[in-house]
């Protein structure tokens, strides 16, 4: 008999649902907000309210596109945190409504996990994923972590960010330099036409494994002043350099931090996750760092490194497989870590 697991997510302004059947991802619908683009940055009570009026029909879209019903579902897999508030309140309300009506069992996942767990997702039975322990490099918008993933459910964070994470320094310094949002793929475009080496921003020197990107946003924010006050043109004239070399300080700073991490663990298997490991110089970075040491690279689709459900569904079939349900009364959380 098949194990049947219905995935919604909804932690940010993307609405999502999924079915894995044994393991397999049979439908993977997500509808995006538009509208927040038009205030810079996520609305969360705009969010919020676009997931009530979206989280019905993906679900149905989700479970047509699979080929099921829904009374085939043994288990509802859920974004229980971390996120914005109200867009976790509402896909953790459906979720419990939808599994008191169906008399099946909750699994919550944390949105991070499922992230990482986004290597297990499956289009088929020859699809290959990563040998346990692995390195994780999770990269969004408001985490960088480095990740030590022994199992489906035991992770370590061996470093992380103590400020602004690799995705709002994309963000925000695309926002100083006009560009809509979100920033971060522009940026990465804009890099490919211009010179990396044209500028030069202040790298972080902190200890161990953990993250700093606020003071090369600082630097950022006060090139772009200095050269304005001389030449007003002065970001239109140098836009694809500027963007070229914001991206190689960004990649070289996790870079550096993950080498160190891979090199005193020994650990021969890493991937990277999360939205930002869309970007292409980030891709490309890890890639060939690891063809360079002869270990192995997992590099996710694009398409499962923004917020989705199919990584909730797959981190919640590894629940649901040990049995580890969440009570139908449990709230859903703002923050957490790994």
């Amino acid at each position: 008999m098949s194990t049947i697991i219905l995935g919604i997510e909804s932690s940010c302004d993307d609405t999502s649902a999924a079915i894995i059947v044994d393991g397999i991802l049979k439908s993977n619908v997500i509808a995006s907000q538009k509208v927040h683009e038009n205030y810079g940055g996520v609305v969360p009570e705009l969010a919020s309210r676009a997931h009530q009026q979206n989280i019905v029909p993906v679900v149905s879209e989700a479970i047509r596109q699979a080929g099921i019903n829904k009374s085939d579902i043994n288990a509802i897999a859920f974004t229980r945190g971390p996120g914005l508030p109200g867009s976790l309140h509402v896909g953790t309300s459906f979720s419990k409504g939808l599994a008191l009506g169906l008399d099946i069992p909750l699994v919550d996942v944390n949105h991070l996990h499922g992230h990482v767990l986004s290597h297990f997702i499956k289009d088929d039975e020859n699809t290959e994923v990563p040998e346990f322990p692995f390195l994780c490099l999770l990269i969004s918008g408001g985490n960088s972590q480095i990740v030590k993933v022994t199992s489906y459910s035991e992770m370590e964070i061996l470093g992380q960010t103590i400020d602004d994470a690799a995705g709002e320094a994309f963000d925000k310094c695309a926002k100083s330099m006009g560009l809509p949002y979100p920033g971060g793929p522009i940026i990465d475009r804009m890099a490919h036409e211009g010179d990396a080496t044209k500028f030069k921003f202040s790298k972080p020197h902190i200890p161990g494994y953990n993250y700093s990107f606020s003071g090369l946003k600082t630097s950022f924010l006060y090139t772009l002043r200095d050269e304005m006050k001389v030449n007003p043109n002065f970001i239109e004239e140098n836009k694809n350099d500027l963007a070229a070399s914001l991206q190689k300080t960004i990649i070289d700073t996790l870079m550096d931090k993950f080498s160190k991490a891979i090199k005193d663990t020994g650990i021969k298997t890493i991937a990277i996750a999360g939205g930002v490991s869309a970007n292409s110089g980030i891709r490309d970075a890890v890639q060939e760092y690891a063809d360079r040491r002869h270990i192995k690279a997992f590099i996710p689709k694009r398409s499962y490194t923004t917020d989705n459900a199919a990584m909730i569904a797959v981190a919640g079939y590894y629940k649901y497989l040990d049995k580890k349900f969440c009570d139908i009364t449990e709230p859903p959380f703002a923050r957490v870590t790994i």
